[in-house]
């Protein structure tokens, strides 16, 4: 830290602050100020957690993240800005907060433990606060006018009214089975989620189950992951279905063989950040495949 200006490592985001009153997280995304990078030989590093009681500032409002093994998002809405989140995440919230439904464009139908997901947007002045109820980390990604990124499903918490909000199909799938018991898969799940500030900054608020790393790919530069373990990405980083059949004892399963052993994955390059979750789903699809999404495949 040099000066009255700190850049944080993480979200990028510059910000003041007077000599002698140097903070000890950034007001933009919450990250401790006083941490040094971990980053392992593989290039990932890890995104430390949002410190307990940490504030992050919006225009006249502000949200506090409280708790460590299930953290809180308590907002603090003041002035003209406003957020919305899915109605399953209110914890409380002061009488003074005014809550509305948010109409979603688009065919917006999301299932959660197999009950309909309703938007909703909260404006002040009063505190609200939100929590996915489930152990993890809230990821506070600053997006700046015109900036967007591309988030797994099921991981968004809040965002401000600013804050545009789009889904789209991911265009990873496989499908088995013959005949009348052909079946379609979605490692990554059947829809994505896009959000991008309109107008002025916003901010966007994720739920990591376990913890998270976070990586730079340079252009051209690629790597596998779990499909399920992607939290965002950059809108310039590519992926697509990758799938690796392994040969055992001489016999070699390959595509189409009838064989149903094979392990899939996310081929994503750069250029663009990633970042992962360390918790995931692993793929259970059985039977042979018979058609896919655009795919590299390989054997071991």
């Amino acid at each position: 830290m040099a000066g009255s200006i700190y850049t944080c490592r993480y979200c990028r985001q510059q910000s003041e602050f007077d000599a002698g009153s140097a903070p000890t997280s950034c007001p933009h995304c919450g990250a401790p100020v006083e941490v040094t990078g971990a980053v392992s030989r593989s290039g990932w590093e890890k995104q430390p957690p949002i410190s307990d009681m940490a504030r992050i500032q919006f225009g006249q409002s502000s949200v506090q993240i409280e708790g460590k093994s299930v953290p809180t998002a308590d907002f603090r809405l003041g002035g003209p800005e406003r957020i919305y989140f899915s109605h399953h995440s209110v914890l409380w919230a002061e009488p003074s907060v005014q809550m509305s439904p948010m109409p979603m464009s688009g065919g917006w139908n999301r299932m959660r433990a197999g009950l309909p997901l309703v938007m909703l947007e909260a404006g002040g002045p009063g505190h609200i606060a939100l929590s996915e109820d489930s152990p993890g980390e809230i990821v506070a990604i600053p997006l700046q006018h015109g900036q967007s990124v591309m988030v797994r499903e099921h991981r968004f918490l809040a965002a401000t009214s600013n804050v545009a909000y789009g889904w789209e199909s991911p265009n990873v799938w496989i499908t088995t089975g013959s005949g009348n018991d052909q079946e379609t898969h979605f490692p990554l799940g059947a829809y994505v989620d896009v959000f991008g500030a309109q107008g002025a900054p916003g901010l966007l608020l994720l739920h990591s189950p376990g913890n998270t790393f976070i990586r730079d790919l340079a252009a051209g530069e690629t790597i596998c992951i779990q499909p399920s373990s992607l939290l965002y990405k950059d809108l310039s980083v590519g992926m697509q279905l990758h799938i690796e059949y392994p040969s055992v004892g001489g016999l070699q399963f390959t595509f189409g063989s009838g064989y149903s052993y094979r392990s899939l994955w996310l081929r994503m390059w750069g250029p663009g950040r990633v970042a992962v979750q360390s918790v995931f789903e692993r793929s259970e699809e059985s039977g042979q495949i018979i058609s896919c999404s655009p795919a590299t495949t390989t054997t071991w």
